[in-house]
């Protein structure tokens, strides 16, 4: 399997989309000999249909021109879908002048390769979003993660109508709780019961030391 700079496999599942057969196998052959696994697609609506897995690829080639659904059309719908990691999507076209690049990368792609193009080039593509998409799958498992921590978080908050003189707490319902079962409802804290050396001396004088 093909190592990065680190030392680290870079091999992943990469979609190519080309009606072109030529293309599309030398392509295809190109990413399994670096120990890449590839889906192919001949057109941009079987193309659609694979982003649209729960497993979707998370890297993808796509032609420009397309039967059935252009290369445009099929960045703008696999940008418009409401993922948390979103694919990493590099167009591959003989459209190469400048106005071109720019409709691409409007349309949502994040990068652009040219036909005919060079092997060499396409691995350093290759390498670039392997690394965009290794950062974006670490930043959402922080964020799943914080996420996480933040749903078994309960807190306190506003103003507490406390009594002033048996310390029952009123909830949101009217009734009056016990202090620790109003704070056990709406946090996390678990109490431990002692009896602090006042209250020992007011209830317990005959085992106050102090007393």
């Amino acid at each position: 399997m093909k190592k990065g700079l680190e030392g680290r496999p870079i091999a992943m599942r990469i979609l190519i989309a080309e009606d072109d057969l030529t293309s599309r196998k030398m392509l295809s052959g190109l990413l399994r000999k670096k120990g890449h696994t590839v889906t192919e697609t001949v057109n941009g609506a079987d193309a659609w249909a694979v982003m649209q897995r729960p497993d979707a690829p998370r890297m993808a080639i796509l032609d420009w021109m397309m039967p059935e659904m252009d290369g445009l059309t099929l960045v703008r719908r696999i940008r418009a879908q409401p993922i948390d990691q979103p694919p990493y999507l590099i167009m591959l076209t003989a459209k190469g002048t400048k106005t071109d690049v720019v409709a691409g990368l409007d349309a949502g792609a994040d990068d652009y390769l040219v036909k005919p193009f060079d092997a060499e080039e396409l691995w350093a593509r290759i390498g670039v979003g392997k690394r965009i998409v290794d950062l974006q799958s670490r930043l959402s498992e922080k964020v799943n993660a914080l996420q996480r921590a933040l749903d078994h978080v309960k807190t306190l908050q506003g103003i507490i109508p406390i009594c002033s003189f048996c310390k029952k707490i009123r909830n949101d319902k009217g009734y009056w709780d016990q202090v620790e079962e109003y704070i056990g409802n709406h946090s996390q804290a678990e109490f431990s019961h002692g009896i602090c050396p006042e209250c020992m001396r007011t209830h317990y004088p005959e085992y106050d030391d102090d007393a």
